[in-house]
């Protein structure tokens, strides 16, 4: 059985991901999942977060390994963790054997204003004000990447406690998203089987980002009609139901197992 790993996005963690982690095993069947933080938010709140890319690859292969967890890997990421797996799939081919990437962009297939909405970048900066006031900088995330408000204020009561228990610096939020803005992709698309999941109503980036990418690298494209940019969120049953869709479809496709030639009588 092939192991899953999670990758959250900038400033969030292996909580942040909500109802998703189980809604793949109801749904996937899958009993191996692993959670990874990237440095510097969650488990490694306490970290340096590089600020660029390819060195979160290198802390995220160390802890799979570290995890004793059999490779090839199987991985769904979101955002800026989506760019670390895309990263990790181009330059260590034999690792990753699946690729699943929620909401995310990068150079060259979309342009800075298509990556982060310009009418995204007030709520933006208001977050980073308030980054200390835990309820305001919360309340903010959410408004920008949440479009599911019927559990508001649960979600705010559990993220306001995530970051007291494991506070981001600010430094470490700016120097990971200059690593989301400086990092570029190589052209070529990744070796592994590639799936890309997007919101159509995402109000912080374009979901045309999601459009282009899997354009130019000929994935599978499947587009939420009304959840935002926290799609595991705001609607992890679709999530789940899409990788299960596309495990299946992929299955279907593959040729049957060659059989054995009889033997010749005697």
């Amino acid at each position: 059985m092939s192991t899953w790993i999670l990758l959250r996005g900038l400033t969030r963690e292996t909580r942040h991901w909500g109802r998703l982690p189980a809604a793949l095993r109801d749904v996937l069947g899958c009993s191996r999942l692993l959670l990874i933080d990237l440095p510097g938010n969650g488990e490694f709140a306490h970290l340096r977060a590089p600020a660029a890319v390819a060195e979160m690859v290198g802390f995220i292969r160390n802890a799979a390994l570290q995890s004793g967890a059999p490779g090839p890997y199987r991985v769904l990421a979101m955002s800026l963790g989506g760019m670390v797996a895309t990263d990790w799939a181009q330059r260590h081919a034999g690792e990753i054997e699946r690729l699943v990437l929620l909401n995310t962009s990068m150079r060259p297939f979309s342009r800075m204003h298509e990556r982060l909405r310009p009418s995204a970048w007030p709520g933006l900066l208001e977050v980073a004000a308030r980054w200390r006031d835990a309820p305001r900088a919360e309340r903010g995330i959410h408004r920008l990447t949440c479009n599911q408000v019927e559990t508001q204020g649960a979600d705010l009561d559990a993220w306001c406690e995530i970051r007291r228990s494991a506070p981001v610096s600010r430094g470490n939020a700016l120097r990971q998203l200059v690593a989301a803005a400086r990092f570029t992709a190589a052209a070529a698309a990744p070796r592994c089987p590639l799936l890309v999941l997007s919101s159509r109503a995402d109000r912080l980036v374009n979901p045309v980002c999601s459009a282009k990418l899997a354009a130019a690298w000929g994935a599978v494209h499947y587009e939420h009609p009304w959840a935002g940019h926290d799609l595991p969120h705001d609607d992890p049953a679709w999530t789940a139901e899409q990788v299960r869709a596309w495990l299946e479809q992929a299955q279907a496709l593959e040729p049957p197992p060659a059989q054995a030639a009889p033997k010749p009588a005697l």
